[in-house]
């Protein structure tokens, strides 16, 4: 209990750090938490592993938000809840700071399988399975499998300015989802 405890410290100095707009320096999160590097690796794992759960922390917070926010049913409720995270994502000035500072590691973080896709997708079905059990969407995917694929859609519209683009291509991110979800009924 106290290690979990301790963990949670850990996380939300980070978080903090994070929200700060500083850098996660591991060797000045264990001081300002007063313990060594070597336990502040056991608490929380490595620096990617550890700025990976604060960026799912913000990512869950910030699909939470959007869903309370957006309005519709079926297929509109879930587009709108797609535009409002991704805008959401593209106007914070912490993860345009991250991303300046450390882009390989964001990009790591955020594109491939790990805790922000895990908690993108798994929020993703949630969703699409509160459509359907409300009658309000009919998929032939499951919704975990759907809800991979939107995510992934949207990850890489939204993200396409590290990947050597000019701008977040959200707009198409939008249409390709309501494309998705009209041809999955």
């Amino acid at each position: 209990m106290a290690k979990d405890l301790e963990r949670r410290r850990a996380i939300d100095t980070a978080a903090t750090m994070y929200l700060a707009e500083e850098p996660l320096d591991m060797s000045l999160l264990a001081q300002r938490l007063g313990v060594s590097r070597a336990t502040l690796y056991r608490w929380v794992g490595n620096h990617d592993e550890l700025l990976g759960t604060v960026l799912a922390e913000a990512t869950e917070r910030t699909y939470r938000k959007a869903m309370i926010q957006a309005s519709g049913q079926g297929p509109e409720y879930i587009v709108d809840v797609f535009s409002r995270v991704m805008r959401s994502v593209e106007a914070s000035t912490e993860l345009r700071a991250l991303t300046k500072r450390e882009p390989m590691a964001f990009i790591k973080l955020a594109m491939m399988p790990g805790p922000i896709e895990s908690i993108s997708a798994s929020i993703t079905a949630e969703i699409l399975q509160s459509q359907v059990d409300a009658g309000q969407l009919t998929i032939t995917l499951s919704p975990q499998v759907l809800g991979e694929a939107l995510v992934r859609i949207c990850d890489i519209h939204l993200y396409a300015p590290l990947l050597g683009g000019e701008n977040a291509e959200i707009e198409t991110a939008l249409d390709l989802i309501t494309l998705l979800l009209a041809h999955s009924t």
